[in-house]
């Protein structure tokens, strides 16, 4: 399976390297264009805010909606999770609009407060090695919306569909799992 990572901004190498181990092919999307030869695609985390400013440059909001309308999936981890949603606190305007969820940024707290963990993800056997770094918190869902994890009572990982959210950084352990659950959703067509 080719799974890309959009390569505007934030961690494209780790999540290549990740995406390889899981047993997938790993492929850096800077240009529209290349959407049509991959199966999957994560958003990366980094800065929503610049995220979306070179999103909206380079032609990839319409782009990405469209390829997730072709149920392909999509994965976006931690500003990626951002940049998916449909809804976000505080008033700032949303980038994709492609997940029935709302999101407060920085939830977690600043770079200080970054913390590593494991998590319990529904459709993974056993704990899964998260890293918050500035995560963003999921405050609420839709109906078409699957909870796969929460935090201390909060959502932290969540799937609506061909669309998968991550508040953490999966790329940033040596544990790929998270990845290989993407690859697989890849194989099944986003369903």
């Amino acid at each position: 399976m080719n799974i890309g990572v959009l390569a505007l901004q934030g961690a494209v190498a780790e999540h290549i390297r990740s995406i390889e181990l899981a047993g997938g092919k790993g492929v850096a999307v800077k240009k529209t264009e290349q959407l049509d030869e991959i199966d999957g695609l994560i958003i990366p985390g980094g800065e929503s805010t610049t995220i979306g400013k070179l999103m909206r440059k380079y032609d990839f909001i319409d782009a990405i909606r469209e390829f997730a309308g072709q149920s392909k999936p999509v994965f976006g981890t931690c500003a990626g999770l951002i940049v998916l949603a449909e809804r976000l606190e505080g008033g700032e305007e949303p980038h994709l609009r492609l997940m029935d969820m709302t999101v407060a940024r920085n939830a977690f707290g600043r770079q200080r407060e970054s913390f590593e963990t494991d998590l319990d993800v529904k459709g993974i056997e056993t704990p899964l090695r998260a890293v918050f770094i500035r995560a963003p918190l999921i405050k609420e869902v839709g109906e078409k919306v699957d909870v796969l994890s929460v935090y201390q009572g909060e959502i932290v990982t969540a799937r609506q569909g061909n669309l998968l959210a991550s508040s953490y950084h999966p790329e940033l352990t040596d544990d790929y799992r998270l990845h290989e659950y993407f690859i697989n959703m890849a194989r099944e067509g986003g369903h």
